[in-house]
């Protein structure tokens, strides 16, 4: 496959992801109307002046697409940047250093089987109070173990070969050999991970928002649309339809895209 014909096919899978992205950046300014406008009854069919038509109580869902993605979109980021970071620099650790990674290995072990939407559940209905913040560090604490297993697998290698021994010997600090000598190296990797924890990461913060923890996320956001006008699908499909299509077609079109990069790194 020559390198134009795998960047095209690169490109044509994360153009969706791009678009959905840009959307839900750009939206609140697009946004014809604001969130709580009218314009008609519960469901108002999709017509002139709305063109997804009312939600449950007959706002305009067009206006209330636009502007809820940025939000999740946001945690999302935050969350699987965070998780990556942490990640990365325990894996590497756990490859330079085998007698400390063995410990790090077995508390990743036992946090991994904590399953992040139970503590979500467990963290969020103990303390609300905590908000968006709250949700972002027990995603990273529930998310973080897994990575820094793949981590430290992919850093083995690395962490046997010449170039660290001799940095060793010469006496460089931890943070050197992390960040100088086995993190470069590991380049594919930090952005495979990345994207996918970006996936996870959209997974649990809809799954907050929509069991409406926490309340902080406000009301206008793709996935509390999901849950509030889930009665009403067979009145305007759009109300549910266009949130939950925007929220998968970031998921998918951000796996392919992953998917792809790691085609192209091997030549495939």
């Amino acid at each position: 496959m020559t390198t134009s014909t795998s960047f095209r096919r690169w490109w044509l899978a994360v153009l969706p992801a791009a678009l959905v992205v840009a959307v839900a950046v750009v939206g609140p300014g697009l946004a014809p109307n604001s969130v709580d406008h009218p314009v008609g009854i519960s469901f108002e069919k999709p017509g002139d002046g709305a063109w997804l038509g009312g939600d449950r109580l007959g706002r305009d869902v067009m206006s209330q697409l636009l502007c809820g993605g940025w939000g999740l979109l946001l945690l999302g980021a935050t969350i699987a940047v965070l998780v990556t970071a942490f990640a990365a620099i325990l894996g590497s650790i756990a490859a330079l250093y085998p007698r400390t990674g063995s410990w790090i290995e077995r508390t990743a072990d036992l946090g991994m089987l904590l399953p992040p939407v139970l503590a979500i559940l467990l963290f969020m209905l103990s303390w609300p109070e905590s908000g968006a913040v709250g949700l972002v560090v027990v995603s990273v604490i529930a998310g973080t173990p897994y990575s820094a297993r793949v981590f430290a697998a992919a850093a083995s290698g690395v962490a046997a070969s010449g170039f660290i021994e001799a940095a060793q010997a010469r006496g460089e600090r931890l943070s050197y050999l992390v960040f100088r000598e086995v993190l470069p190296n590991l380049r594919e990797t930090l952005l495979t991970q990345l994207g996918l924890r970006f996936v996870e990461a959209m997974y649990l913060v809809s799954t907050a928002a929509f069991l409406q923890l926490p309340t902080t996320l406000g009301d206008a956001n793709w996935a509390v649309m999901v849950r509030e006008n889930a009665s009403g699908i067979l009145l305007n499909p759009a109300a549910v339809l266009a949130p939950s299509l925007a929220i998968g077609l970031l998921a998918v079109s951000v796996n392919s895209a992953v998917a792809a990069f790691g085609r192209g790194r091997r030549g495939v």
